[in-house]
């Protein structure tokens, strides 16, 4: 008998059709002999419907009463599908994150798991019911409900199939699986059978939407396999796994490539370029929990020089508050944002040992008439900052300029 963990996203769940067709595979699941987990996200559109809501009582609503109200969606989730499988004739148990007892830091809208006591699902499990649990929430110390982040609910199926040491974590969402790039923008996108935990990493951080970056953290610090497959079709998904698992991780240089729409620039104009400057401005970022990407800081001129560095849409107006109220602490002219920005990335194990790959990314970018304002780097990624309006064109340069939708697979795909 095999344990198993499947997570459904919230267009998968959207309404009641959609509902019962998930209990239709889940009880297929549990009939072919395995015990299962089901976590779930609210019905699409849900989360976003409740945020309008929020925001036509206050434009600024308190974080904490955000969480409550945003939970909400979960559970009604959970409560429906178990309906649909008990109308099946089976046995279901709908769970909070709290009854779970998955228990998370306070910073309420961003929560990070700190550990789940397994003991209840494991309990219900051992009587005979599928274990339907509310993604995306959780509970802090104080007994307050918290929410994950967009995406938590995949952040909430790989914790939850870490504690309880299933034998596979299964993500169904609206694609079927990883793809070389995303299939809306590129035409020629191809989908992969396999994926390094590390190349899923990089491209979930950087635009690809298909599981929170979070989660494959956990997978990859637990080792736990992910297999990404479609709620609609009974396809081969993608397989994400550990780098000892993939053939031939040489062979292949570049695994794919992500756009990121949703990142905003802040450059802080006139900084002076003495010891203390940067740490003073990113710790005080940090303590009101804006996480920045990119950071670039020009060629001193004169004692002073201009820094620019990436946030999420969302924390845009807040890190510039922030900013603006720290500039005569350190000094500096001014502060102005930019959020008509995109972030096209590479992504490949294989760039460890070849060389190259930066300059036919540039020069790609270069031959399509995309200028580029910012660049990082790391052992297996490069990403680079372009006008937003030139986003679409950028990506599908580079998909071009590395073949991607070319090469034939280097692993058959999986079942």
């Amino acid at each position: 008998m095999g344990l198993i963990v499947q997570k459904y996203g919230g267009t998968s769940v959207k309404d009641a059709e959609r509902i019962k067709a998930v209990a239709r595979r889940v009880l297929r699941t549990r009939n072919a002999g395995n015990q299962v987990v089901v976590v779930v996200s609210a019905r699409g559109g849900m989360t976003d419907e409740l945020i309008t809501l929020a925001q036509e009582i206050t434009p600024r609503p308190p974080e904490r009463e955000m969480d409550m109200l945003l939970a909400t969606g979960e559970q009604q989730t959970i409560a429906l599908l178990a309906m649909a499988l008990e109308s099946m004739g089976t046995t279901a148990v709908s769970l909070t994150g709290v009854q779970v007892g998955i228990l998370t830091d306070n910073v309420h809208g961003k929560a990070r798991i700190r550990g789940i006591k397994p003991d209840r699902i494991r309990q219900e499990l051992d009587e005979g019911r599928i274990v339907i649990v509310a993604g995306f929430q959780g509970v802090d110390d104080h007994d307050n409900i918290t929410t994950l982040g967009r995406g938590g609910s995949d952040t909430t199926a790989v914790a939850v199939a870490v504690a309880i040491e299933a034998d596979m974590c299964e993500i169904y969402t609206d694609v079927d699986g990883v793809y070389t790039a995303d299939p809306r923008i590129v035409a020629t996108a191809r989908k992969l059978g396999r994926i390094s935990h590390d190349e899923m990493l990089e491209m979930a951080s950087l635009g690809a939407g298909v599981l929170q970056s979070r989660s494959v953290e956990f997978a990859k610090k637990y080792g736990m396999p992910l297999c990404v497959r479609s709620s609609f079709e009974d396809l081969p998904g993608t397989v994400v796994c550990e780098e000892s698992e993939m053939e031939d991780m040489e062979g292949v240089t570049i695994r794919g490539a992500a756009i990121n729409k949703s990142e905003a620039k802040v450059t802080i104009i006139g900084v002076p370029d003495r010891p203390g400057v940067a740490a003073k401005l990113f710790s005080t970022l940090a303590e009101h929990h804006i996480n920045v990407d990119m950071i670039v800081q020009n060629v001193s001129h004169e004692q002073h020089t201009d820094m620019s560095f990436t946030v999420g849409h969302a924390d845009l107006d807040k890190a510039l508050e922030v900013c603006r109220s720290i500039l005569d602490d350190i000094g500096a002219e001014s502060v102005e944002g930019d959020h008509s920005i995109a972030k096209i990335s590479v992504v490949g194990v294989g760039m460890r040992s070849h060389f190259g790959i930066a300059a036919a990314m540039f020069q790609a970018l270069a031959d399509a008439g995309v200028n580029i304002q910012m660049i990082s780097t790391s052992e297996i990624k490069i990403s680079a900052i372009v006008p937003a309006d030139d986003g679409d064109k950028a990506l599908q340069a580079v998909h071009d300029a590395f073949n991607l939708g070319e090469c034939p697979d280097i692993v058959e795909e999986m079942t």
